[in-house]
């Protein structure tokens, strides 16, 4: 079966590379697997994963990210990369529908591998999100944070998010919510 015009711009989106100069924001790929296996830590567990990962979970949660990215879904996860090899550093995603979000908000969860904290690479990846969610029509980024993750409060406020109201998660746990104007520039 030959694509159609929507298979070239489904392509392009897949294709899609993000770029200050310092970090690069490219989609996740099996090639990133082992990368991520490897750079999972307790404060990624306990933050973002959920879990402790494995090989076939991770693996089924890239390949359902590339499908998103095929389909033109309401998923955009990015490989955060660093350095001359654009090693992966971490991972962003941006959803652009999920619960408690009002049309136009797009969520933001990331997460650094250790070796990779405290050198400003989340702030910069957020930013670079953020451009992209406006891009896509995004109209206000939405970051959720534990109230025992100090750090990931300080990357939303660094990157211009400012507190907006504290909810709680279906298993009881609180969370601040930073919102951003992705209308408005942050400089």
């Amino acid at each position: 079966m030959a694509r159609g015009g929507s298979g070239a711009k489904n392509r392009r989106m897949h294709e899609v590379k993000l770029s200050d100069g310092i970090v690069t924001l490219s989609p996740l790929c099996l090639d990133d697997v082992e990368a991520h296996l490897a750079g999972e830590d307790e404060l990624l567990v306990r933050y973002l994963n959920g879990g402790p990962g494995t090989r076939e979970g991770v693996e089924a949660y890239f390949r359902h990210c590339l499908e998103q990215w095929e389909m033109s879904g309401s998923l955009r996860a990015f490989g955060i990369r660093a350095g001359a090899d654009e090693a992966l550093a971490g991972t962003i995603d941006l959803r652009f529908e999920g619960e408690g979000l009002t049309p136009g908000q797009v969520n933001v969860a990331y997460g650094l591998y250790p070796f990779w904290r405290g050198r400003g690479l989340a702030t910069r990846a957020v930013l670079l999100a953020s451009l992209y969610a406006a891009s896509e029509g995004g109209q206000e980024a939405v970051i959720q944070v534990e109230t025992e993750n100090p750090a990931s409060a300080a990357v939303a406020q660094r990157a211009g998010f400012t507190h907006s109201k504290q909810t709680h998660s279906k298993d009881g746990t609180r969370l601040d919510w930073y919102i951003r104007d992705l209308l408005v520039d942050p400089k």
